[in-house]
């Protein structure tokens, strides 16, 4: 029941920050900032790795070392973001960064999409059927494209002072 309701809240946490992950990806497209959008897009997708860690498990899995990678780059991405206030080389380490982040929260999605949904799960029980693959590769396409294109495009105006 605990282990239940605590899916729940991960899953719930993890589709957060997937939403406002696309948010401040479209953001970084038209060159705005969307602070707001941003400091829960990076505290979402950092609650969603931390959160991952504490399910059962049995050894080192694939999922632990997604989380990992996704831990070490929001790192970067939220002291670019941050201390460094995007100044120079530091703005394009953040976009990298935070596009990063939002691909593996998407990549892991599509994942457990495959396992629990009934009808995907059918068309690749295994997760290695050119559906699952096709799936993976279109996504990985599409958020290399679009990194590359928000890296180009946004070029923030400084933050105001409150």
């Amino acid at each position: 029941m605990v282990l239940h309701v605590y899916t729940i809240v991960h899953t719930l946490i993890s589709l957060v920050g997937i939403f406002t992950g696309f948010v401040v990806l479209f953001g970084l497209l038209a060159a705005k900032r969307l602070d707001g959008w941003t400091k829960w897009f990076l505290i979402t997708t950092v609650a969603t790795s931390v959160t991952g860690f504490f399910f059962p498990f049995h050894g080192f899995t694939p999922a632990h070392g997604v989380g990992i990678i996704s831990l070490l780059v929001l790192a970067v991405a939220i002291f670019a973001r941050y201390p460094r206030h995007l100044v120079g080389h530091w703005r394009w380490i953040y976009v990298v960064g935070a596009v990063i982040a939002l691909y593996f929260n998407v990549f892991v999605g599509i994942v457990q999409a495959f396992e629990k949904i009934p009808a995907l799960k059918a068309i690749a029980p295994t997760q290695t059927e050119p559906p699952f693959k096709l799936t993976q590769l279109v996504a990985l396409s599409l958020f290399v494209l679009l990194g590359i294109i928000a890296a180009i495009r946004f070029r923030p105006e400084p933050a105001r002072a409150a």
